[in-house]
């Protein structure tokens, strides 16, 4: 890009933006619930010339800026929050009991709506389409999949290049890419054990699921220790376990909720069929009278982007904010996305059509909580409250301008910006 050229917000477009951060992060939205969210930013589509369609895949937002000939870019943020109770102390906190922004999803949003605002009154930077995407369901890896579905390519357009960022705890004013595999991929399973159920005093009589779905558990972890190579990096974790009402019945079935995490698609379906024969076989031991029933809930690919255009990304956020701010060779995460989808690994949902990929973080942790963490830490790693807290706080005054700078410059540098 040409030196000189900056894609910081001014003063009118940030104070927006934050405004609607506020708003969203006091009136957060569960999975598929986000009408008030999703209208929320169809507005701010509107207000800055978008043509903006809502209901698509459920709650989603599509908004339409066209500005001549050129490339077409999407810029994806999420519009759902999570069942926590926050306990950040915020004079903006979640007025909704059991439900909070713990994700940074109201941050996405609101530096989308931001980069809109500073693309739309830059026309003259750049040539080709930028569609704006809400996304419902991001959390239940439903939402996706749900938009392209419903069309989202054929009644909008193909976009050469899919844009994202999500918050880190890393410091806030940078950003980071990785050098491959940016979050793994994952699966998501309910498995139901069926036993017999009956009177505590005479356990000879029953099948106890309770002892099964205990035994299950345990027998899960070897799956990982002892299934798979620990260069895979495999996660597991049995995310729920329900069964019975009263002390004094033993019940008839236990429920169990499955999570699985690996860095590559080889050690994940291996870990997949690990977990299948294991529930199986502690079932057949334990002598129940009927199979489990085992159903895969959701699944994402691993999150991995495409060369040339995150090169191209990269570079212009190095440019945007200086080489210090900008970490190039970020360690694949744990976390899962369900933003592959957008891409090739989304091919059969969208035709097969070519789409490229580009996704980093953004951190979130101000100056004097870094410092307070390093302290505490003495040398080790710090201890920061990150996504899925219920204490997750984002120092929004310097995360949010650099989202907004980070994704409109990166939206601009792939859309044919001129000279000058």
């Amino acid at each position: 890009m040409r030196p000189g050229v900056s894609y910081g917000p001014p003063p009118e477009i940030l104070r927006s933006a934050l405004e609607l951060y506020l708003d969203v992060h006091s009136h957060p939205e569960l999975s598929g619930t986000e009408t008030r969210t999703a209208t929320a930013l169809a507005d701010r589509l509107r207000r800055q010339g978008c043509w903006v369609t809502s209901g698509v895949g459920g709650t989603g937002v599509v908004g339409v800026l066209r500005n001549g000939p050129g490339p077409t870019v999407l810029l994806r943020t999420e519009l759902d929050a999570l069942p926590l109770t926050e306990d950040t102390g915020l004079r903006y906190a979640s007025t909704r009991p059991g439900v909070m922004h713990a994700c940074g999803h109201d941050l996405h949003l609101a530096a989308v709506a931001g980069a809109t605002a500073v693309l739309a009154g830059a026309r003259e930077r750049w040539r080709g389409t930028l569609l704006v995407v809400g996304q419902p369901a991001e959390e239940t890896l439903d939402g996706a999949r749900a938009m392209l579905r419903d069309g989202l390519y054929e009644r909008f357009g193909v976009p050469d290049v899919v844009l994202a960022q999500h918050t880190a705890p890393l410091p806030a004013g940078t950003v980071a890419h990785g050098q491959g595999p940016l979050m793994a991929g994952s699966v998501s399973l309910e498995v139901v054990v069926h036993g017999s159920g009956g009177h505590p005093g005479t356990p000879q009589l029953t099948v106890d699921p309770v002892v099964l779905a205990a035994a299950i558990v345990l027998r899960l972890q070897t799956v990982v220790s002892r299934e798979a190579d620990p260069a895979d990096q495999v996660v597991l974790t049995v995310g729920t376990l329900h069964a019975g009402d009263r002390v004094n019945v033993v019940p008839d079935s236990a429920r169990l909720g499955i999570s699985l995490r690996a860095h590559g698609e080889r050690a994940l379906t291996r870990a997949l069929a690990g977990v299948q024969r294991v529930v199986r076989a502690e079932c057949q031991a334990a002598g129940c009278p009927r199979d489990p029933d085992i159903q895969v809930t959701a699944r994402s690919p691993v999150l991995a982007c495409d060369g040339a255009p995150t090169a191209s990304v990269r570079g212009e956020h190095q440019r945007e904010f200086g080489p210090k701010r900008v970490l190039t060779d970020h360690p694949c995460l744990s976390a899962t996305e369900d933003f592959p989808w957008y891409g090739p690994d989304g091919a059969e949902l969208h035709g097969g059509t070519e789409v490229s990929t580009v996704y980093w973080l953004l951190g979130t942790t101000g100056a004097r909580q870094w410092r307070a963490a390093l302290e505490r830490a003495e040398g080790g790693r710090p201890e920061i409250p990150a996504q899925h807290s219920p204490r997750f706080a984002p120092d929004v005054r310097t995360a949010l301008p650099t989202g907004i700078s980070a994704m409109a410059g990166a939206a601009a540098r792939l859309l044919s910006v001129a000279d000058g």
